[in-house]
């Protein structure tokens, strides 16, 4: 008797005589249940942009699946992350090229991770890894979630806001200023049409309009007040 290593699970050879009721009793059983299923060790991955990230699924019942077709497929794409045939690596997504490795090693026991090199934020989502052996066809969903500490995504309903609000902003303010020059035009032009009577001492009935001389004054020119001054000296003589 000596031990025999298969998908990992130690065995032990029995003379056939001993061991051919079982074989006939395990056939007839694979015969009537003869099914394929993909098992996710872990359906949610996470990782961190411009790592290497693990994606795992395995055969059960263990079996050898060198000779199977492996597909690991983007579901929101439906397109083709790597493709696995017979021992031969075929097409693949552009954005996939030259990232993805099956690896191999495993396949002999039904071992069917892929890895992921350098991944970015926009291959976060869900992979779907199919097998097909025969007539037998399998798979299981593994959820894969990229983040980057360093950046935020800016949606761009936000951007359009934020753009939106500036420019409601910049309004008001363009408006308030342009309101407060055209009062400020308005209110000169008033004290310049303003017509200043100016009567003298003695009361002689004599008047002038000043308007402009007002609005100096109003500025702080005080040549006017010198003038308004000699005419009072001249007046009183």
């Amino acid at each position: 008797m000596h031990s025999i290593l298969g998908c990992n699970h130690p065995t032990f050879a029995l003379p056939w005589r001993t061991l051919l009721p079982y074989l006939v009793a395990l056939h007839l059983l694979h015969l009537g249940s003869a099914q394929l299923n993909v098992v996710a060790p872990s359906l949610h991955v996470t990782a961190i942009v411009g790592q290497d990230v693990v994606l795992r699924c395995h055969l059960s019942p263990c079996k050898d699946a060198w000779s199977s077709d492996i597909r690991w497929i983007q579901h929101r794409s439906s397109g083709l992350v790597h493709h696995y045939q017979n021992g031969i690596d075929l097409e693949q997504m552009e954005e996939y090229k030259g990232r993805t490795e099956l690896l191999r090693d495993g396949l002999s026991d039904g071992i069917l991770d892929l890895r992921i090199t350098a991944v970015r934020s926009t291959d976060s989502g869900s992979y779907i890894c199919t097998v097909e052996d025969g007539d037998n066809y399998a798979e299981a969903v593994v959820d894969l979630e990229v983040s980057d500490p360093f950046s935020q995504i800016v949606h761009p309903w936000k951007v359009a806001l934020a753009v939106v609000i500036t420019l409601l902003v910049a309004s008001f303010v363009v408006s308030i200023v342009f309101l407060h020059r055209k009062r400020g035009e308005m209110r000169a032009e008033g004290m310049e049409h303003r017509e200043v009577l100016c009567r003298d001492r003695d009361g002689w009935g004599g008047a002038e309009l000043c308007s402009m001389e007002a609005h100096r004054r109003r500025k702080g020119d005080i040549s006017w007040d010198s003038q308004f001054s000699l005419n009072n000296i001249y007046l009183s003589f």
